[in-house]
């Protein structure tokens, strides 16, 4: 038989088998009686995605199509047959009741060829777990004491920055100016070194900062293929951060953990108790971190630290230039506050406004920075009192936060700025399970009280100095990119400052 014929004949056989696993595939939910929307042949339920709508977006008219319908709706994450979370009790059970069953998040890391994705976000397993354990004390209250004055002396370094810019202009665009503000507190709370990207908007942290959030290796399409096959990934040897990245953040951290050492160098820094940490395991005779492990961490605190945090001070100095009612009240708050204190900020002063707090927790609410979870079945799962409610083994679940939170039924009107809803009557009125800012349950966000201590002293600096109000550029309403992952602005946001007339 010649070759061209037997050649013929193997495609025809692999292609046979694509259609006929392509269509099992997408007919997965149909079958089982649950509902789920359509799905294209190729792109699932993301056929949309990024171009006409944001993944969160997709979640959000699934949800709302299908709210009630049982625990869980069916979604296809381009052929993947997964899980959209729609019920309360559903939500809980896997990140609480029955977290042993869905411990892992199910991204790609491959620590070997990729060693930058081995940090804390997205391993899996018992390497998860022994991490967990290791980095739990890094961030405890008392770490943060040590670590707040560090953030006090970069706020005050902002409030001189914005001082010089409103004598050019009293406009700002804040969403960059609070990126440099946290990108010079997470390079110091992180590694001891001074980013100075307050005062050089091209520092090489900022302009690291900016191109890990808009530059990937790969396209959108073929990184979903990544997180929806991961272990054919890992075989296939692939890397998804790309090499410049990991050689910086390898060359930082190997570069500072030789000089710490020969010079005794103590820093009140995330990467010093890294270093303590082997010390302690060296005495013990336990395992340590390797430095591409340090690496992988530090790397996820400055991305997830600076992005994060920026990103919801922004919105929540947008929501407040157009409730100047709640601007007013929660300033009062802070100088009320500072007066009990000596007009010292200390980390009691910084804990001690629950106004401000509900105002954190309603900016979290409105712009949750990221608009679901994920998890994945580590075995097969039956949804207790709803047996036709079956998730496989490995099957993915996502839970929809960003829905979630404007679901008028949960939240009433969603789309209204209303830090109420989080006063102390209202939040024992619902379920505590409808507000995920950090996750829940044992996977929850390890760095919530570094993030929280962040965002507090950046209002008090800036609220108790400036008065923040719209002007001519600012964009009511406000659109977010369909792009990113996490929830953005599209186009920035402007603002007017000027100083309080205390200042």
């Amino acid at each position: 038989m010649p070759l061209t014929e037997i050649l013929f004949g193997a495609l025809v056989i692999l292609l046979a088998a694509a259609v006929y696993i392509s269509r099992r595939n997408l007919n997965y939910w149909q079958q089982r009686g649950i509902p789920c929307d359509p799905p294209h042949f190729i792109f699932g339920n993301l056929k949309d995605v990024p171009k006409k709508i944001s993944i969160a977006e997709v979640f959000r008219n699934i949800y709302k199509r299908y709210l009630g319908t049982g625990p869980f709706c069916g979604f296809y994450f381009l052929q993947k047959p997964s899980v959209l979370a729609l019920s309360p009790e559903f939500t809980k059970r896997v990140l609480i009741k029955d977290f042993n069953n869905f411990v892992d998040r199910g991204f790609y890391s491959n620590e070997k060829d990729d060693p930058l994705t081995g940090h804390l976000f997205f391993l899996d397993g018992q390497k998860w777990r022994n991490l967990r354990n290791k980095l739990s004390p890094t961030f405890t209250a008392g770490q943060m004491r040590f670590m707040l004055p560090t953030v006090l002396a970069v706020a005050d370094q902002l409030v001189d920055t914005l001082d010089s810019n409103l004598q050019k202009s009293d406009i700002i665009e804040i969403k960059e100016m609070l990126a440099r503000f946290t990108t010079d507190v997470i390079g110091s709370c992180a590694f001891g070194i001074e980013c100075n990207s307050l005062k050089n908007p091209d520092a090489i942290f900022r302009q690291m900062g900016r191109r890990l959030l808009t530059e990937e290796r790969h396209s959108k399409f073929v990184r979903n293929l990544i997180n929806a096959l991961p272990g054919v990934a890992r075989m296939l040897h692939m890397r998804i951060i790309k090499d410049e990245y990991t050689d910086f953040f390898m060359k930082i951290v190997r570069e500072s953990v030789d000089y710490r050492a020969k010079n005794n160098v103590q820093r009140k820094d995330f990467l010093n108790i890294l270093i303590e940490l082997n010390k302690n395991a060296a005495s013990d005779n336990s395992k340590g971190l390797s430095v591409e492990e340090m690496a992988a961490q530090v790397f996820v605190f400055f991305l997830a630290g600076f992005e994060t945090s920026s990103t919801t001070l922004s919105f929540m100095l947008y929501e407040l230039a157009l409730n100047l009612n709640i601007q007013q009240r929660l300033r009062a708050e802070i100088m009320d506050a500072l007066e009990k204190h000596n007009n010292e900020v200390t980390y009691e002063c910084v804990n001690s406004m629950p106004y401000m707090k509900q105002v954190i927790a309603e900016t979290l609410r409105k712009y949750p920075i990221v608009p679901q979870l994920q998890r994945v079945a580590l075995s097969e799962y039956v949804v207790p009192e709803h047996p036709k409610y079956v998730i496989d083994k490995g099957t993915l679940i996502f839970i929809p936060v960003m829905a979630m939170y404007h679901n008028p039924e949960i939240y009433p009107e969603p789309e209204k700025f209303n830090p109420e809803r989080f006063s102390p009557e209202e939040m024992q009125a619902r379920d505590s399970i409808n507000w995920l800012p950090f996750g829940d349950g044992p996977r929850n966000c390890i760095g919530l009280r570094f993030g929280q201590m962040q965002m507090r002293v950046a209002l008090i600096y800036l609220l108790r100095n400036f008065e923040i109000s719209t002007c001519h550029l600012t964009e009511i309403p406000l659109k977010l990119a369909r792009e990113l992952s996490l929830t953005n602005s599209k186009n920035g946001i402007q603002l007017k400052l000027q100083r309080t007339a205390a200042n």
